[in-house]
């Protein structure tokens, strides 16, 4: 099958929409496209009726928006190529967690396939990047793990840290700084509701508590 060339433009949008519900449900709105890519809602609205028009996305104003079969391989070439970028600058040029996801986006829509096989093979075929999603293989499968928000985890209950969102870089670095990293074993042990916060354990230490904001708890997910 002859893959379908797009623009980088096209290559953003899909991938925005693929992320949206790569851990949620929920579908994502014309407004959170907006914000995430830094243009205007009637930016956005018009790009999407663009896509529609290509075939890469179902789309109706105001209702559902959701990938075709073609807008979600592309989506896929697209998050391997960023994933993997991300895991080679992290592993390979020694760049900060918090700092490789903008360089990932610059390079994913110039890298060529024959460069991206080559960083594959020199990592070893990784089947996570450094904040714990997974790379999609060549051929455009990805498992997601089995994990819940930290937050959601039992009280009392044994899990590792198998995800950290890559949105916020203050929150990864804040993360880093107290040992809070992808494997790292934690045990939720208090909430306080009232003013969003978790407790948390870190290991095997009983004495590594760790109070995190719901903001911050939210960017971390656990194994079940």
């Amino acid at each position: 099958m002859v893959e379908q060339r797009v623009g980088a433009m096209a290559e953003d949008y899909v991938t925005v929409i693929w992320k949206a519900q790569e851990w949620s449900p929920a579908a994502i709105t014309t407004n959170e496209i907006a914000a995430t890519l830094a243009v205007t809602p009637s930016t956005v609205s018009g790009n999407l009726k663009r896509l529609a028009r290509d075939g890469l996305i179902d789309y109706e104003p105001y209702g559902r928006i959701a990938l075709t079969a073609a807008g979600r391989r592309i989506a896929l070439r697209v998050v391997r190529r960023h994933r993997l970028l991300e895991t080679y600058l992290v592993e390979k040029l020694a760049m900060g967690w918090d700092e490789v996801h903008e360089e990932a986006d610059v390079l994913e829509h110039a890298i060529s396939e024959r460069v991206l096989a080559r960083i594959d093979e020199a990592l070893g075929h990784p089947s996570v990047d450094p904040h714990g999603d997974p790379i999609p293989d060549a051929e455009g499968r990805v498992t997601r793990p089995p994990a819940v928000l930290l937050r959601h985890s039992p009280t009392g209950h044994d899990a590792q840290v198998v995800r950290i969102a890559d949105k916020e870089p203050d929150v990864l670095r804040y993360l880093d700084e107290h040992g809070v990293r992808v494997g790292t074993p934690v045990q939720v042990t208090g909430r306080r509701e009232s003013v969003g916060l978790v407790t948390v354990r870190l290991g095997a230490d009983e004495q590594s508590a760790l109070s995190l904001t719901d903001a911050v708890a939210d960017a971390v997910w656990v194994s079940r």
